[in-house]
């Protein structure tokens, strides 16, 4: 017996580091921090994490096989997640409260020889036993298939080795100190914006007062319309000229921006200033710290030219958050104990996120990251530190084969669907300084970017066991970005992401709740928070949004132009349009009210053999599926085309339709919107509800030249519309013509003469 117990013992010291073996030697014990904890009294923990939470997993350093890792455990891992190589080193140098130090970022400490770069590739060679766990175990992440659907990933990766070197607890300002003084002297918005103080009394106010308004129209944006629910309302007009000074960016910003975004300028305007007109005027208001809405966001003209600008934006808030924080650090430490105020150091919120960056598909990740990191290194020849980046680009990035090279597609539908086109993905970015960490666990993370269907997954909905959205309780600074497409993949997701925003968490996560803001504390963070809201199109859901949700105490900036000529005037065939006005008594009865108008007016029109070939364009999935009941019901000779639909499905849809097999074809604009056929031996157009895209109504009259078998003295076209379809019906015919039909409140006969 004496003999084995000697042997586990001495196998027990093998496995011990040498600060492990100091601590023992002095104390006689392990250190707590390393205590093991049996499987069986892992049960009554009294400290548990939640399981979506996406805080890092330390692994002990004493053990080689994983066990069940205590409350206590996981408390302290979030503090400080220091590597074996770097204690090691440190061990006679250093103690263990100030092991991370600003020199581990530029390798002074001694510590591992290994780069970044190699690590990541060491980490993408493990097997998945060795990933740390990721914030949902069920997130289906690395999928590249069509929008809509994703593939299963074993786990969800995190990046746990480098959480020390980000932490904003343990890092200090070293040597710029004085950065943070002088900010906190000057006109800065977003010391302006996060020192303000608000009352009790406006805060009760915001739910009774009236929104007040103005208008005014500027020279690139057009018309806008300032609101706001406070008292106070300003406005103001962009400057003829703008000084990169006078807008109080950060140190490695100014020379960055301009070489970042050299190539939107030309000419001239090249060396006169560094935005664009539209940037320029886009970013003034960004910098107050309003609530924007512009509807006039296109990923074929100007897409890349404004997330340019508000990456610009984020990139500014999070190292001016970030330094104010490692500057109070700074501060705190050479203070003697008891000295000054606390609430001198309220810096931070509840959580560590601050920004939320809502996009479609992973590309649109890939290129918001490229621009981080491109702002961050400027004009320095030194790259920055970036960890994980070979993962990052072969998780996000795509293969250029895999595109069919004879796809044909128009302009703006390549422009949507370039890259990696998968719609369930969420990643967490950190940064410190001149370093970024990607793959963050959540509540390391100062900026997370994902898709609506990739937080719907982790925020879980009422009921369910594993779910997590503690880390959007502090969240400054939201962009939503292409919004429109939303709309194509499930605005429901938008909606619960609203309802989740800016709530008080129901874990600590570690905060120092010294340095949280009072406005934070009073849950008031949802007047502080500013919603920048970019899409292709004006829609009453995203206007619904921005109205209901948007309460920023500096006020709302809404673009709102009308568009003069409608899509119709693309359309290229000689063809009639009949609009046809259907009454309904508000805004809830529409649905019922168009089916029951399409029922007893249209159909019956549309019954005789002689009126085959007809398409019904149906924006709706309901809509759609409530029509092919009732013409399943009916026993009519239909086919019908939806997103759902499998290939197999859509061709023999198409080819009976062509032939005339059958009459009628329910086409969903969903599937138009990801799939863009031609669909041919279109006679007869219905557009149950006009379309959302206003040049997809333009699009599928064009379809009926894809067979013109001087069939066109019978082609037809109707239109339904209401007085709740003014935008969009504004969008198809233009702003004047749209308001004589509301006024009208008859049916109107409209003949395009088209050119070919």
């Amino acid at each position: 017996m004496g003999k084995r117990r000697s042997r586990s013992q001495s196998q027990l010291l093998n496995t011990l580091t040498k600060k492990q073996k100091k601590h023992l030697r002095d104390f006689g014990e392990e250190h707590p921090f390393y205590d093991r904890v049996s499987r069986k009294e892992a049960k009554p923990q009294i400290c548990q994490l939640s399981e979506s939470s996406d805080s890092s997993d330390s692994e002990s350093e004493s053990e080689s096989e994983s066990e069940q890792v205590s409350g206590y455990h996981k408390l302290l891992a979030t503090l400080k997640n220091v590597s074996e190589e770097e204690e090691e080193d440190e061990e006679e140098e250093k103690e263990e409260d100030s092991i991370v130090d600003d020199a581990e970022m530029n390798d002074e400490g001694g510590g591992s020889d290994v780069s970044v770069e190699e690590e990541m590739a060491a980490e993408s060679a493990e097997s998945p036993d060795n990933v740390p766990l990721s914030a949902d175990p069920e997130g289906k992440e690395d999928g590249k298939g069509p929008p809509g659907t994703s593939q299963a990933s074993p786990e969800e990766f995190t990046d746990a080795k480098h959480e020390s070197l980000f932490s904003l607890e343990t890092n200090f300002l070293e040597g710029e100190s004085g950065d943070n003084s002088s900010l906190k002297a000057s006109q800065d918005p977003f010391l302006q914006h996060v020192n303000k103080e608000l009352k009790e009394k406006e805060i009760q106010a915001v739910a009774t007062n009236p929104k007040t308004t103005h208008e005014l129209k500027w020279p690139i944006l057009g018309q806008l319309v300032f609101s706001s629910k406070f008292q106070k309302l300003e406005t103001f007009k962009p400057p003829k000229d703008i000084d990169l000074k006078s807008l109080h960016l950060q140190k490695p910003l100014e020379s960055a921006w301009t070489k970042t975004n050299s190539h939107f300028l030309s000419g001239p305007q090249k060396s006169s200033s560094p935005f664009t007109p539209l940037q320029k005027e886009l970013f003034l208001i960004m910098n107050s710290y309003r609530d924007l809405f512009y509807p006039e966001s296109t990923a074929l003209k100007n897409g890349e030219e404004i997330r340019h600008v508000y990456c610009l934006h984020v990139i500014n808030h999070v190292l001016k958050a970030n330094a104010q924080v490692l500057g109070n650090n700074s501060r705190r430490r050479s203070q003697k104990f008891g000295v000054g105020d606390d609430d001198d150091f309220r810096d931070q919120g509840l959580t560590r996120p601050k920004v939320l960056i809502v996009v479609p598909f992973r590309e649109a990740a890939l290129r918001v990251v490229q621009l981080f990191i491109s702002l961050l290194e400027g004009d320095s020849k030194k790259k920055i530190i970036v960890s994980n980046k070979k993962r990052f680009q072969g998780e996000y990035g795509s293969d250029p084969e895999e595109r069919p090279p004879n796809l044909k597609r128009p302009e703006d539908y390549e422009a949507v669907f370039v890259g990696n086109i998968d719609d369930h993905f969420r990643i967490g970015v950190a940064i410190l300084q001149r370093s970024i960490r990607l793959y963050a666990p959540f509540y390391s993370s100062d900026i997370l970017i994902a898709s609506p269907l990739g937080l719907r997954t982790i925020i879980g909905g009422e009921g369910e066991k594993k779910r997590d959205f503690d880390f959007l309780s502090s969240i400054e600074l939201l962009i939503i970005d292409q919004a429109d497409i939303y709309l194509m993949q499930n605005w429901e997701h938008v909606l619960h992401l609203m309802n989740h925003m800016n709530l008080l968490p129901l874990d600590s996560h570690g905060v120092d709740f010294s340095r949280v803001r009072i406005w934070s504390l009073n849950n008031w963070s949802k007047y502080y928070r500013q919603t920048l809201l970019f899409g292709a199109l004006q829609d009453a859901q995203i206007n619904s949004v921005f109205n209901k949700y948007c309460v920023n105490m500096q006020g709302q900036v809404a673009v709102r132009n009308v568009p003069m000529t409608g899509s119709i005037s693309h359309v290229l065939v000689q063809l009639p349009h009949v609009f046809q006005r259907m009454e309904a008594e508000n805004l809830a009865s529409v649905i019922d009210a168009r089916f029951n108008f399409f029922v007893n007016k249209i159909l019956p029109q549309y019954r005789d053999a002689v009126m085959s070939h007809t398409l019904i364009y149906i924006p709706s999935y309901f809509d759609f599926v409530r029509l092919r009941n009732y013409f399943k019901k009916e026993e009519l000779n239909f086919t019908h085309i939806c997103e759902y639909t499998q290939k197999s499905g859509i061709s023999r849809a198409r080819h009976f339709f062509l032939q005339g097999e059958k009459q009628f074809l329910l086409f969903t604009e969903r599937f138009h919107f990801y799939k863009r056929y031609t669909i041919k031996g279109i006679r007869n157009l219905i557009f149950y509800e006009l379309p959302t895209y206003p040049h997809f109504y333009s699009e599928i009259c064009n379809m009926l030249r894809a067979t013109n078998r001087g069939e066109e003295a019978t082609w037809t076209c109707t239109v339904l519309y209401s007085k709740y379809d003014a935008q969009r019906l504004a969008a198809v015919v233009g702003v004047e013509r749209a308001a004589q039909m509301l006024r009208s409140k008859k049916n109107v006969h409209l003949f395009i003469t088209g050119e070919k």
